[in-house]
């Protein structure tokens, strides 16, 4: 599906970049500067999606542009950019507002304005029924707008088997190794700690955003909140407090992920070891679902019991056993025949392997890249990716909301 046009007026310091970064994503960019112009555009064209304007600089201009949004039965959303000083007094001049109209203050990169523009399209689709621009709520498929990234659940109902440690070394694997754009979430609402092995300390979690946004602050998107480690993956932290689990509605969760799968190439998810609302909410949404089993009893059973609930659910076929410390002289032949699912791949035991890495912050993909089990985790890599995979295209460093320095992530 072809992408829609945004009408921009801001200064022109600001309108290169932005207009820079929105053609990059494949949006055609009209800037005007004065109220003929936009008029003109308007009562042409009927894919405008929306106008970015300035609600400082030249304020009374600003005005007339958004009366011409509203005109002759038009409801064209505006977003309006300010600085937080200035929030006042365009509130109390625009008296009339859309639902669909949002503010932006400055300062902010154009990465964030434009990943807000991409927000504001998948919340509205253009309808086109010849008497002009209008946009009305409708719910969209976010493949419509480009590739959906592939979301890869791990989990298991036993503590223990090593889930974390895949889900992080596999990310690392998928962004190191494979030229991957990978977020990575801690789902582990209850005892998760990759946050802590990556060595990325006080991070704003998804429930700190929506907790500020129900007390009026900004919206805010995963890639918002994720936190940049220096491998190049994106981490976001779902809670860092079980006590706010309430603010993890699951349909908002996966909501979140979904309008994430834009921005990335994988999203690899660390689950709870439960079969609460939220992770069901996720499996059903996964591409993947890895289930890391270590060679004992209790593992093969948990591994089992999962194997019968996917079932149930109608996404076994999602399921992949991984087997973890697969050196330890048990049959992988015969763990599958237990198990009734087949091993996508296996990890060998890493010993003190993980504890340094970890101490260091790092994954043993960057620890030890020579090391056998980075092997292990590269043929895991392949075997998720696929035979059909593509890398991605080198990365261009950008600064995230606000002006927050972010590292490279590629569009």
């Amino acid at each position: 599906m072809s992408r829609h046009a945004v009408v921009i007026a801001l200064p022109h310091e600001e309108m290169v970049p932005v207009s820079t970064e929105l053609r990059q994503a494949g949006f055609e960019v009209l800037g005007v500067s004065t109220a003929d112009e936009l008029e003109s555009i308007l009562s042409t064209r009927r894919n405008i999606a929306l106008a970015i304007l300035d609600g400082e600089v030249d304020f009374d201009r600003s005005l007339e542009f958004y009366a011409l949004l509203h005109d002759n039965g038009r409801s064209i959303p505006a977003l309006m950019v300010v600085s937080p000083r200035a929030m006042d007094r365009l509130t109390a001049n625009v008296t009339k507002t859309s639902i669909n109209d949002e503010y932006f203050t400055r300062p902010y990169s154009a990465e964030s304005i434009r990943w807000r523009v991409e927000a504001m399209c998948i919340r509205s689709q253009t309808v086109d029924d010849g008497s002009g621009a209008i946009l009305q709520s409708a719910g969209i498929e976010l493949g419509d707008w480009s590739r959906r990234a592939t979301v890869v659940a791990v989990f298991s109902p036993k503590g223990g088997v090593g889930k974390t440690t895949i889900a992080t070394n596999l990310a690392a694997t998928l962004q190191l190794r494979k030229n991957q754009r990978v977020l990575l979430i801690d789902g582990d609402t209850v005892t998760g700690h990759v946050t802590t092995s990556l060595g990325l300390e006080q991070v704003r979690t998804m429930a700190d955003a929506w907790q500020d946004e129900a007390e009026g602050g900004e919206p805010a998107t995963m890639l918002d909140v994720a936190t940049a480690h220096p491998s190049g993956i994106r981490v976001v932290d779902l809670t860092d407090d079980p006590l706010h689990m309430a603010d993890l509605d699951p349909e908002r969760v996966t909501q979140a992920i979904n309008l994430s799968r834009r921005a990335f190439d994988y999203i690899v998810i660390d689950l709870h070891p439960s079969y609460g609302p939220l992770n069901q909410a996720i499996f059903l949404e996964a591409d993947q679902i890895l289930v890391p089993v270590t060679p004992d009893v209790p593992a093969l059973r948990a591994a089992l019991q999962m194997r019968d609930v996917a079932t149930e659910m109608g996404v076994v076929e999602r399921v992949k056993m991984v087997v973890n410390r697969a050196n330890s002289g048990v049959s992988v032949t015969d763990m599958e025949r237990t198990v009734g699912m087949p091993a996508l791949a296996q990890i060998r035991s890493g010993g003190l392997l993980f504890v340094r890495a970890a101490n260091e912050g790092r994954t043993v993909i960057e620890r030890f890249p020579k090391d056998k089990i980075t092997e292990d985790f590269e043929t895991l890599a392949d075997n998720v990716m696929g035979p059909h995979a593509v890398p991605s295209v080198a990365p261009a460093p950008v600064r995230g909301l606000f002006g927050r320095v972010k590292e490279p992530i590629r569009v």
